[in-house]
């Protein structure tokens, strides 16, 4: 069995006097594709902070490539769920994606070729490279976010965390993202934050549902209906899940 790339262990987190998390165990391994499932406040944004070192720990453990949190940046790339931005500020998705090489580089070091060259092959990966001299702020809202991907992309990590990209596009692009998923997943570990509970089980490895405390579901299970109401408190869709790739090993 390899080390895992994340592992937490009793993991507990407070935030203003509310426990947020609550004696969270978890493991993921190189070639995974999880998904974590749960309602708004349930602290699915709180575990990806964690994992990125902005957030610490009240109690319990928690280790990114065998490191504190934080100390393992270059090879993580996170997507936010959005980007607070002024629209009209004069920025091109190229510009955009160029700041997933800042990771690589020293403190005012100009970007060279190599980092235009990674960036555009970003670009090109999630179908943008069309786009590569566009306005950001003249993007549609999946376009916005396969750059946001794409900046992600740029810095060449291992892992990628992802926080609801399709929380705010239309139905069709969000089948796009999905797609590019489906083929990131070949090269990359993927931790996705989602509340698609009706599609997700069609594309990931295994399922998280956190709602402050944490349920795993394993390949070849079903999270049935009975098991989303007690996550969400309220009907919601059941997922079949189904791995649908050639499971890794974890040797």
């Amino acid at each position: 069995m390899t080390e895992p790339l994340i592992a937490c262990n009793r993991l507990c987190v407070e935030l203003g006097g509310a426990k947020v998390l609550d004696g969270l165990s978890l493991s993921v391994h190189e070639g995974d594709f999880l998904a974590v499932l749960g309602p708004n406040g349930g602290g699915k944004t709180t575990l990806l902070k964690v994992m990125l070192g902005l957030v610490k720990p009240s109690s319990g453990s928690v280790t990114v490539f065998g490191k504190e949190p934080g100390q393992a940046s270059g090879r993580i790339g996170y997507v936010p769920q959005r980007l607070d931005f002024d629209r009209t500020f004069p920025i091109s998705a190229m510009e955009v994606v160029l700041m997933g090489r800042l990771s690589r580089k020293k403190l005012f070091q100009r970007y060279v070729r190599e980092d235009r060259r990674k960036a555009l092959e970003a670009l090109e990966t999630t179908g943008l490279a069309s786009l590569a001299q566009r306005r950001i702020g003249a993007l549609s809202g999946g376009e916005l976010q396969r750059a946001l991907i794409a900046r992600a992309l740029a810095g060449e990590p291992e892992l990628l965390l992802l926080d609801e990209p399709t929380a705010s596009v239309d139905p069709d692009m969000k089948t796009t993202i999905y797609d590019l998923l489906d083929q990131l997943r070949k090269r990359h570990t993927i931790v996705l934050v989602t509340h698609d509970t009706g599609t997700i089980g069609r594309h990931v490895s295994r399922i998280a549902c956190l709602n402050c405390t944490l349920d795993m579901h394993e390949p070849g299970s079903t999270l049935g209906r009975a098991a989303l109401e007690k996550l969400y408190h309220f009907p919601v869709d059941v997922v079949e899940h189904r791995e649908t790739q050639t499971p890794h090993r974890h040797a």
